[in-house]
């Protein structure tokens, strides 16, 4: 008989790690990595032959061993990177989620001296910052300090903190790249085709031209070769497939790099959101271009150099999950690797390529074991015209897999995927007995143009029906309970929940909308200044354009707040008080309108947090009322 694994407290999920994110130095000689120091994650520093066994702090301090660089006590640090040269650490950092980001600087050598904030201009947002391996110490940050809705490009110098202002914006430039004393500019024209330009003394040089078919959020990932004349970027150019191809800075054309025969390049997921490595990897210390990642039912990686085909063999041994976040020296010849599996919550190895010697440094979450979770199981479903739907599903450990309570969990986005890989999410509702069912429904990226592009207008359309085929599916197959049913989702995911409980209300017994959006017309107007130019070929010509009267109409018409008198099961809504992308309003006015009706809804708003919850009061908080409410309305399973 299986054994029934024990129950995991949500602390044990959602706490912080013991370590996380290793990323080595350009010189080889020390990882820097992120640790906890009175509640919040920080940067610290280690040599790489320290001994990793040993704790990073002794009552509160830092160890010698273990050197902590930052200080911050209100908000996790989540992205940091080195300098080109290694003499800096860089983290970029907000404030209680209003994504106006601010880039920090570090000596390494100098713990006991305080961040320096280098963007300290009250709401503005660094954009972007871009290292440049020929100008290792400047980085090209964009900033809109001059005007809320207009980027212009800066020059950072490092050690002085002087920005010095290098293409002031027209007014249509969308992003800046810095290419070798050369300025790229990205607009958007009319009707959503993209150019890339060469900006000169406010004058613009066409170099290429994108259809809008080709281009969702940008031209991703867009990274200059090493000799300052390409870019390598992914292409969908005259193809279903994105395929990564040089683009020459001089004529415009695209040469094909390299491609995969079934999959897509892995873009844009991982250029929009940081807990996923690129789809390129990199020498970051020098721009050479060594894989490229594709990503099916599991990652595939291409190694594009002869050196990295030597390596990446060594480094697929360390671990059978898929390989994550990598960093390298200049050489590249000793490598720091993270990889996930859906079991694991990830593995750190150092990797010595002269001596093809690894060693273990670290788990982050070593008191979660693997084997008292539950394998991801990657499947592909049929919607009800045809369409093929990757999907996700997770059965919790020890239960005959008959009428289990289901959690049908929707990603965000909608352009997005889900993937195989640790969630801790998943892994939570599974322990308490649900099964877990993803769906990356059409308009998911990573599948192709056609399943991207057959989501255009299927808001609270096919999009909601490919998710109810994935239910049938399920129930069919006797392996979930249609009568205890919850739909759950953050973002487009909790626009998804409302548009269940609100479009079909017989299929569901619960729903969470976590920063879901309930008004699509309140989405699209709601768009910070400086990125409404971008929104051309996502929000407005896959939702609608509320300028237009016959579209404003159809988009509320999709609105789960047009129908909300249609709503009979228990509802949990979550938001972030401080919240730019979805504004709380949409949280908001659905608990108004409920509660009116005396209908049944909870509402945690957080106001210290934003889109996403980052910190970890917050997330085991947002976990236990969402165990706490799955578990009145849909029972547990029985354990």
């Amino acid at each position: 008989m299986t054994t029934i694994p024990a129950l995991i407290p949500v602390e044990d999920f959602y706490a912080l790690p013991l370590r996380s994110r290793a990323l080595l130095s350009p010189d080889g000689t020390r990882i820097a990595y992120l640790a906890p120091w009175r509640g919040r994650l920080n940067v610290f520093v280690r040599d790489v032959d320290s001994d990793w066994s040993t704790p990073d702090l002794e009552d509160g301090s830092a160890t010698p061993a273990a050197r902590r660089v930052t200080s911050e006590t209100r908000r996790n640090i989540d992205q940091f990177f080195w300098s080109i040269d290694g003499s800096y650490l860089l983290f970029e950092q907000d404030t209680d989620g209003d994504e106006n980001w601010h880039l920090h600087r570090v000596d390494p050598t100098k713990p006991e001296e305080p961040a320096v904030d280098l963007t300290p201009y009250y709401g503005v947002r660094l954009i972007g910052a871009q290292l440049q391996p020929d100008r290792p110490g400047t980085v090209a940050v964009q900033l809109n300090k001059r005007r809320a809705d207009l980027i212009d490009l800066f020059d950072l110098d490092l050690a002085t903190g002087e920005l010095t202002l290098v293409a002031e914006n027209p007014g249509e430039v969308i992003s800046w790249l810095r290419v070798q004393g050369r300025v790229l500019a990205f607009t958007i024209e009319e009707g959503g085709d993209h150019l890339l330009s060469e900006w000169c003394k406010a004058e613009m040089r066409t170099i290429a031209r994108f259809p809008s078919t080709d281009i969702l959020l940008g031209v991703l990932p867009a990274v200059p070769t090493p000799d300052g004349t390409g870019l390598w970027i992914g292409s969908s150019r005259g193809t279903d497939r994105t395929r990564l191809v040089r683009l020459d800075l001089f004529t415009g054309e695209e040469v094909e790099v390299d491609n995969h025969p079934m999959f897509d390049l892995d873009t844009p997921r991982p250029e929009t959101d940081p807990r996923f490595p690129s789809s390129l990897i990199l020498n970051q210390a020098t721009g050479e271009l060594l894989g490229a990642r594709y990503l099916g039912q599991r990652q595939e990686v291409h190694a594009l150099t002869t050196h990295f085909a030597e390596v990446l063999p060594q480094l697929a041994e360390l671990s059978d999950g898929d390989l994550s976040h990598v960093s390298c020296d200049t050489e590249a010849q000793h490598w720091v690797i993270e990889f996930t599996h859906d079991r694991d919550p990830g593995v750190t190895w150092y990797y010595d390529h002269t001596t093809r010697q690894a060693r273990l440094l670290f788990r982050p979450f070593p008191h979660l074991d693997p084997t008292q979770l539950a394998p991801v199981t990657p499947i592909t479903l049929t919607a009800r015209d045809g369409l093929p739907l990757p999907c996700h599903l997770t059965l919790p450990c020890g239960l005959e897999p008959r009428d289990l309570p289901t959690v049908l969990l929707v990603h965000g986005g909608p352009w997005y995927r889900d993937s195989w890989g640790f969630d801790p999410e998943v892994q939570l509702l599974a322990n308490r007995g649900y099964a877990v069912l993803q769906v990356n429904f059409r308009g998911s990226t990573g599948y192709g143009k056609a399943h991207f592009e057959a989501g255009i207008g299927e808001f609270a359309g096919r999009m909601h029906d490919d998710l109810i085929d994935a239910l049938d599916w399920a129930i069919d197959r006797g392996l979930t309970d249609p009568e205890r049913v919850a739909i759950y989702g953050c973002s487009y995911g909790g626009y998804a929940a409302l548009v269940g409980a609100a479009f079909t209300p017989d299929r569901f017994a619960a729903a969470i909308s976590y920063t879901g959006m309930s008004d699509l017309v309140d989405l699209v107007e709601g768009v910070v200044p400086f990125a409404r130019r971008a929104v051309e070929n996502s929000y407005l010509r896959h939702i609608g354009d509320p300028e237009i009267p016959e579209q404003r109409a159809d988009m509320l018409a999709r609105s789960p707040i047009s129908r909300v008198d249609d709503i009979i099961a228990p509802v949990l809504l979550i938001h972030g008080a401080n919240d730019v992308r979805v504004h709380r309003r949409n949280s908001d006015r659905v608990a108004e309108a409920l509660r009116a009706r005396g209908r049944e809804v909870e509402y945690l708003l957080n106001e210290a947090e934003g889109h996403w919850f980052i910190n970890p009061e917050s997330n085991i908080e947002l976990y236990g009322r969402l165990e706490s409410f799955l578990a009145k309305h849909l029972g547990h399973a029985s354990k």
